[in-house]
Parts: structure tokens; C-alpha cells; sequence
């Protein structure tokens, strides 16, 4: 399971969002061997008063977040963030400079869906890449 959140200006973010989530799945999908079918992305649109980044960043900068269960390898994490600082420049225009990502890993049983918690489903998909 992974959860992405997008923070990033309102005015910069808000024509972009439906472009960038394709670009993350895309980039998920592929690293990770995420199935195509699975999308849980949460954009945060911030007025400028509510969002404070460093010096040399211009207004397009933008962070993800990727909530995921544990058991991916370091080359498939690294994979994510190489192909997610390419692509994102070549098909949004966002610059690696402008563009930061975290990945936060917990344990299967810290999550909880379709009624259960995460340990204890089958997943369609492999977690340990």
C-alpha cells in the first residue's frame, strides 16, 4: 500500500494536479510494481502565508510524501526517486531544485483497510521488490 500527499502553492498546484498525480503513479507503478488500478494521492494547496521553503527554490516547489508499507528494497526507493525527479521536470516543467520527496515506511500491521489490518490481507501485489 502507498499513500502519496502533494504539497506545493495553490496557484502553482491547482492546474497541474491532474498531470503530476498521472507522472507519480506513472513513476510508482513502475518502481515499485504497483498495480495500475491502486491511486491514493491527497493534493494540499497552500496560499503563500502557509508555506515556507528555502532560499534558491522558486514558486513551483513542490513536496511528496509516500506513506508505503515496509519491505521495498533501497534500488526500488531510489528507483521512485530518480525516475520521480526526471520525469517530473520533462513532462511537468517542475525542476529537480523545486522538487523534494520523503518516503516514510511502517510496518504491515500499523496499517488498517477494507476492514482488517494490514498484516492480515492478501495483497494482489508484492511488497518485498
Amino acid at each position: 500500500m502507498t499513500q502519496v500527499k502533494i504539497y506545493g502553492l495553490r496557484e502553482q498546484l491547482n492546474p497541474i494536479k491532474q498531470k503530476l498525480s498521472d507522472v507519480i503513479h506513472a513513476c510508482v507503478v513502475d518502481a515499485l510494481q504497483y498495480p495500475p488500478d491502486k491511486r491514493a494521492h491527497r493534493f494540499f494547496l497552500l496560499d503563500a502565508c502557509d508555506f515556507f521553503y528555502p532560499l534558491g527554490r522558486t514558486d513551483r516547489y513542490t513536496i511528496i510524501e509516500f506513506s508505503m508499507m515496509e519491505g521495498r528494497s533501497v534500488e526500488a526507493k531510489k528507483k521512485l526517486i530518480r525516475s520521480l525527479f526526471e520525469r517530473v521536470q520533462q513532462e511537468i516543467g517542475i525542476s529537480p531544485q523545486d522538487l523534494e520527496m520523503t518516503i516514510f515506511e511502517t510496518p504491515k500491521h500499523n496499517w488498517g483497510f477494507r476492514g482488517l489490518p494490514g498484516d492480515e490481507h492478501m495483497l494482489n501485489y508484492k511488497i518485498e521488490i
